[in-house]
């Protein structure tokens, strides 16, 4: 129940700071936070990753729902073995991000993405990341390593 509480807690996080974004700043604002190093804005992702496919978003929200669903299957698959703690934890993180982009691509037809980092280099001030990205990349990168090591 932990792995499953992890991945629902992220979608929940994720779903209260998507809608409190949409309800406080239009489209396109942006507010300084932490002296300049944090962004937040409101930014409609129409495609996947940087926006790629923004034309095509049946598909991309197609390749979502499909991909989410594998990453369920086996995250149930891992939930009966043994010692993948950090499989488990990878992939509820995972799952968390991605059922909460796969939520938004269906229904809003697009994903909230909310926040910069105030950096120098202009190319990364540029893209906008939520919480789920973050969750996905950790995710997938812990599942990874615990299935690389056997942990």
């Amino acid at each position: 129940m932990l792995y499953i509480g992890i991945a629902a807690g992220i979608f929940l996080l994720e779903m209260f700071l998507k809608n409190s974004v949409e309800r406080r700043l239009s489209e396109g604002a942006l507010l300084e936070r932490c002296g300049g190093l944090l962004l937040l804005r409101n930014y409609h992702n129409k495609g996947a990753f940087l926006d790629i496919g923004r034309k095509a978003r049946k598909l991309i929200a197609a390749l979502s729902l499909f991909v989410t669903l594998v990453f369920t299957a086996l995250f149930l698959l891992a939930l009966g073995q043994k010692k993948t703690r950090l499989v488990k934890t990878g992939l509820a993180l995972l799952l968390g991000g991605a059922y909460s982009n796969t939520y938004d691509r269906l229904r809003r037809k697009y994903v909230v993405d909310y926040f910069s980092f105030g950096v120098r280099w202009e190319r990364l001030r540029r893209i906008v990341f939520n919480l789920s990205d973050f969750c996905i990349m950790i995710g997938a990168a812990l599942a990874a390593l615990a299935r690389e090591e056997n942990i």
